[in-house]
């Protein structure tokens, strides 16, 4: 059983000593531990850093993609590198590396695909209290999308089978930690959360700099992972407040004019036809959108299956070699 622990990281050479170094060597269950880390175009020698630490695997992007693309690549990489369980975790030292051990646990016990480290964010004193309550109120937001029990679904310490792994693709250019949560609950793979530490803070968080900015980036990948994997459910509420609010001033127009004093609300017909127009547009839309939806259910069923074919044959040529 081969654990790759992936570290994104971004001009992280002052805190990726520390990181390592917390990393157990030895995991109850695992036989081989390695670190794997993505340099997204570091300027600060992340990448010779690594080398220094004797790091088994660095892969290094040319330019800043972002820390979702990021997290991709890592995934991918560690898949191929032979990865039976991945852990991810953070360049700056945020989680504690020791509880590793207790977020492989429930895949070892094969009772998870995906295992989320809880921060129990409650008990942080370094966040503020607003911090607080957007993780609380963005994770029970999540939650009722993914259908999951997940508590801390932004937290990007998590363990992820080799299978779940496969099954993963991102697409958001931001952030993968509520994407990866919402596919998982539509996939029916099986997601856990066990509670974590976390250490002292070594810097700001890259993330949280602009909180307009932030809340609308997560409210923006929510939306499109939920309209993603149940397009006729989300245009279907769109199209029923439509209609609701189109029949408003319809339903107005008819009691004047039952009352003989229709001639004055002519606006109220041509504005409550109009919604309603826009409501039932909404639900033609929904019905095209799910039919969309399971033909990307079909192409990623196929990627699945190409994904493993790609790996046995690299397995098969890495024992030639």
């Amino acid at each position: 059983m081969k654990l790759i622990v992936q570290i994104p990281c971004y001009n992280e050479a002052e805190t990726l000593p520390e990181t390592y170094a917390d990393i157990p060597k030895e995991i109850p269950g695992i036989d081989k531990v390695e670190v794997l880390i993505v340099d997204d175009g570091s300027t600060d020698g992340t990448s010779e850093v690594a080398k220094e630490l004797g790091i088994e695997h660095i892969i290094r992007n040319k330019n800043n993609k972002g820390l979702a693309r990021t997290f991709r690549i890592a995934l991918e990489e560690s898949i191929k590198r032979g990865a039976d369980i991945i852990v991810n975790t953070d360049g700056d030292n945020q989680y504690a590396g020791a509880d590793i051990a207790k977020l492989v646990v429930p895949i070892l016990a094969g009772e998870a695909d995906i295992v989320v480290g809880d921060r129990e964010t409650h008990k942080i004193q370094h966040f503020s209290k607003f911090k607080k309550l957007l993780q609380y109120v963005g994770s029970a937001v999540v939650r009722k999308l993914s259908g999951t029990r997940v508590p801390d679904a932004v937290s990007g310490f998590r363990a992820i089978s080799r299978e779940a792994a496969i099954k993963t693709n991102i697409v958001s250019p931001f952030s993968y930690t509520i994407e990866t949560i919402i596919q998982a609950g539509k996939k029916h793979l099986a997601i856990s959360s066990v509670p974590v530490d976390t250490n002292p803070k070594t810097r700001e968080s890259r993330l949280f700099t602009n909180i307009p900015k932030f809340v609308q980036r997560q409210l923006s990948a929510m939306v499109r992972m939920y309209a993603m994997y149940q397009p006729m459910r989300f245009f279907f509420y769109i199209g029923i407040v439509m209609g609701l609010i189109g029949a408003i001033p319809v339903i107005r127009f008819l009691f004047k004019y039952m009352m003989g004093n229709g001639d004055g609300h002519i606006q109220s017909l041509v504005l409550g036809g109009t919604f309603l127009l826009m409501g039932f547009l909404a639900f033609l839309v929904g019905l095209l959108s799910d039919l969309i939806s399971h033909n990307r259910q079909l192409l990623e069923t196929t990627l699945e299956k190409t994904r493993n074919l790609e790996l046995e044959l690299l397995k098969y040529k890495n024992k030639e070699d």
